[in-house]
């Protein structure tokens, strides 16, 4: 439980109480502190140092809580997997001393770059802090100060404490404002959810005023918390808790549900109209996800793959309109023989062998189409209340990138749908670290899995290019199947920047659950149940026990944030190539999306900005912002998907596929006897051609490649070094560089127009020559001056 102990910047200890580490620490805080004195005094900006003090103080409390509370520790590595509860003794042991040690790691890094930037050997741009009560929303990006900004902080933050505290809400961890986060079935703070409701129609006034009385000062957003529902919901619809997804506790399709949940949204929208609260909108969802297929991880939850009567009548319905009301055509599709549409029968949870099957098919397209619906519903009830309000979906970006498509979610529809996209997207490490045998093959070229970060935000930013992007439970830190206890604090560097140089605007990260006093928050002590447990299991060796993780997320927003400028227009090129992508093919293909990224992988790292292109995206944007679209692996197309290809032909555009088996099927398996001419445009059909021949063909149809060429050397042979490149205004360029690869890089860089140049690191004023070296998850942001 939280206790109103100082805070760690006023905090006294005796010396004769701390430990040889936590001495030493001290001193070095006061060497830092001193030098800051010196830099203010000279009219250097000391925010990040701030920032590292700070922690080193707060980490220093919370070691010593650690150590006088061994067994609360050793209960929670021993509700994570892996290989931490075999050795929770020994972690809960170790803890207090790597935590101080740790500190004395960055302040040792901290004091080195003030001592450098004191004696004139770096220049660093001026932090550019975030004013969390004064933020301004754009069209494609936030404001603070006239200045474009990323805003951080955490997801699931010390619950219990008032927005108000300053010991969790301030500059250092972030200070969104926010509501309904709580991972519980039943109402929490903050939380909008069906349990305010009561069965008269009227509000329980004391939940009410946990939204209403939300502090009005700083941004924030809210959360449609849709974990359950109250009993007296159950007593009238037995059937609400079918077809219910883990944090969907209920059916989305049961006319009580959205009775309810139709006039909250309306309600809610009205009553927190013009709130900064509501400045980031509102997170229509928590991980939606409704799995349809047999033996999927959901099947343990009973419930939740059960389909109810309301379902079953929406997909009868669906299914009459899909087939024009001719039931001959559906048996004919199905080799079935139901009399009438009302008579339709099928078994869901489906078998999985029945993927590409028109039944699979219909039934995975009609559950994609009735979340849609669901969505559709809710936030236009929202918009009702309050037509203004920006709306997102914390969808969970790997559902996209990985291949089933049993899940119900169309992406694309729904990133359309709502006024912000919305995201957990997240960025492991190796697994295989501590379980050899869960080693994938991307381990043997790469730093980190960065498939959601660039192929999943190259989806969603190709969808919606304009819209803010709201990661609302980024898990870059950690994850429920990767975490390490000494996470190298350059990789924290690399996936922040990644994401941010990718589209995300804001990201609250999973998860802060320290009380000022460094006692864990109040639901991982005590009686715990399955989502308390769970939740316990993700404190474990998490940011919480890291402290140079935590400074160093903080000071990666410091360092993007002071030159906010040059990532939002690195972020905002054309992107020249696009992947056609459909859900047809993703639907009845086994491992399509494996397709997918082998030809995006081989895109991602020629200096720029990978784009996909949708029937919707041929048919509502403009074409002249690509130059080629390819087809790649992709035998399954409707009808319109494919008039649309031609139709962009027929305009002018270029179009390379690599073999005639793209195309060639509808839907249903059934052969296409169409085939694309070239019109107007261009046509390019491979002989089965593989990702590297796809792309070689795609660049030679690049208008404009980047000004300036990069080349590497790495042991694995393999690219691993992504760069983009815009002007600067000045006749130059503005290159920003990260090494994703798993070993250092020899890079060397050129002039697509050839001559001389001169390259200067803006992060801290060093020359860096052409041939240069970039460490395992580098990061340069340089501005490129040509000679003369």
């Amino acid at each position: 439980m939280p206790s109103q102990v100082a805070s760690a910047s006023t905090e006294t200890v005796a010396a004769s109480d701390m430990s040889e580490s936590e001495a030493k620490a001290r001193a070095k805080i006061a060497t830092l502190e001193g030098l800051m004195e010196d830099a203010q005094a000279r009219g250097i900006d000391v925010k990040r140092e701030e920032t590292l003090v700070w922690f080193s103080k707060e980490f220093l409390k919370f070691a010593n809580w650690d150590e006088e509370n061994r067994d609360q520790i050793e209960a929670a590595f021993g509700y994570y997997k892996k290989d931490f509860v075999a050795r929770k003794k020994y972690y809960a042991d170790i803890l207090p001393e790597f935590e101080r040690t740790e500190v004395g790691k960055m302040l040792d890094t901290g004091i080195a770059e003030l001592k450098d930037v004191l004696a004139g050997k770096i220049d660093r741009p001026a932090a550019n802090p975030v004013d969390w009560k004064n933020i301004t929303v754009g069209d494609n990006a936030l404001y603070s100060a006239g200045r474009p900004v990323f805003l951080y902080d955490y997801f699931s933050k010390t619950v219990g404490a008032p927005l108000t505290d300053t010991r969790v809400y301030n500059d250092h961890l972030g200070a969104i404002f926010h509501g309904g986060e709580n991972l519980y079935p039943v109402n929490h703070d903050r939380a909008i959810n069906t349990y305010l409701l009561r069965e008269d129609g009227t509000y329980d006034p004391e939940l009410l005023r946990e939204v209403t009385d939300i502090d009005p000062s700083n941004v924030g957003f809210l959360y449609f918390w849709n974990m359950g529902y109250p009993d007296w919901m159950a007593e009238k619809e037995p059937q609400i808790g079918m077809s219910r997804s883990l944090f969907t506790g209920f059916d989305i399709d049961n006319p009580l549900i959205r009775k309810s949940w139709g006039k909250i949204a309306r309600d809610m929208g009205e009553l927190t109209k013009g709130k900064k609260v509501t400045q980031l909108g509102f997170v229509l969802s928590n991980e939606p996800h409704y799995f349809a297929e047999k033996n999927h991880w959901t099947a343990r939850f009973g419930e939740m793959q059960q389909i109810s009567d309301h379902t079953f009548n929406f997909f009868r319905q669906w299914l009459t309109e899909k087939y024009d009301g001719d039931i001959a055509a559906l048996n004919a599709n199905w080799g079935s023989s139901f009399t009438n549409f009302d008579s339709v029968e099928l078994e869901v949870p489906m078998a999985k062998n029945l993927l590409g099957t028109p039944k699979w098919y219909d039934f995975m397209r009609f559950n994609m189409d009735r979340t849609t619906n669901w969505f559709e519903f809710l936030q236009g009830e929202l918009h009702k209340g309050n037509p203004d309000a920006d709306t997102s979906i914390k969808l969970m970006t790997h559902l996209w990138t990985h291949s089933p498509r049993s899940h119900g979610l169309d992406f694309e529809a729904l990133t359309e749908l709502t006024t912000m996209i919305g995201d957990d997207a997240r960025a492991v490490g190796a697994r295989s670290v501590q379980q050899p045998e869960l080693k994938t093959p991307w381990e043997d070229r790469y730093a980190y899995d960065w498939s959601d970060l660039g192929m999943g935000y190259d989806f969603v930013e190709s969808v919606a290019p304009d819209k803010i992007h709201f990661n609302s439970e980024t898990h870059m830190l950690s994850a429920s199947n990767w975490r390490e206890l000494d996470t190298p604090p350059e990789y924290v560097r690399s996936t922040f920047w990644l994401a941010t140089l990718q589209g995300m605007d804001v990201g609250t990260s999973w998860f802060w659950a320290r009380d000022p006093d460094g006692s864990p928050e109040d639901r991982l002590e005590g009686e715990l149940d399955f989502f308390d447990t769970a939740l316990t299991g993700s404190y474990a060796a998490s940011v919480n026990m890291q402290p140079r993780i935590a400074n160093e997320k903080t000071q990666v927003y410091l360092d993007m944030n002071s030159v906010a400028e040059h990532i939002v227009e690195l972020r905002e090129q054309r992107r020249a190539v696009r992947i056609f992508y459909t859900e047809t093919s993703a639907i009845n293909k086994n491992n399509h999306m494996y397709a997918m990224q082998s030809l995006h992988e081989k895109l991602f790292f020629d200096g720029m900005p990978v784009g996909f292109a949708t029937k919707n995206i041929l048919e509502k944007q403009d074409n002249s912002e690509w130059d080629a679209v390819l087809v790649y692996r992709t035998p399954y197309v409707t009808d319109a998907e494919f008039a649309a290809l031609q139709t962009y032909l027929d305009n002018g555009g270029t179009v390379i596929v690599d073999s005639a088996k793209s195309l060639a099927l509808n839907e249903y398996g059934k052969a296409r006897t169409a085939k694309l001419n070239a019109g107007a445009g261009k046509l390019i059909v491979k002989g089965n051609a593989d990702s590297a021949a796809m792309r070689k063909a795609a660049l030679v149809e690049v208008s404009e490649l980047p000004a300036v060429k990069l080349s590497e050397t790495n042991p694995t042979g393999q690219k691993g070094v992504m760069w983009r490149v815009i002007p600067n205004g000045k006749g130059g360029h503005i290159v920003n560089i990260l090494n994703l690869g798993k070993d250092n890089a020899d890079i060397t860089m050129s002039l697509r127009e050839g001559g001389g140049f001169t390259a200067v690191n803006l992060e801290t004023g060093d020359s860096v020559s052409a041939s240069t070296k970039l460490p395992r998850h580098g990061v340069l942001l340089l501005e490129v001056t040509p000679a003369g």
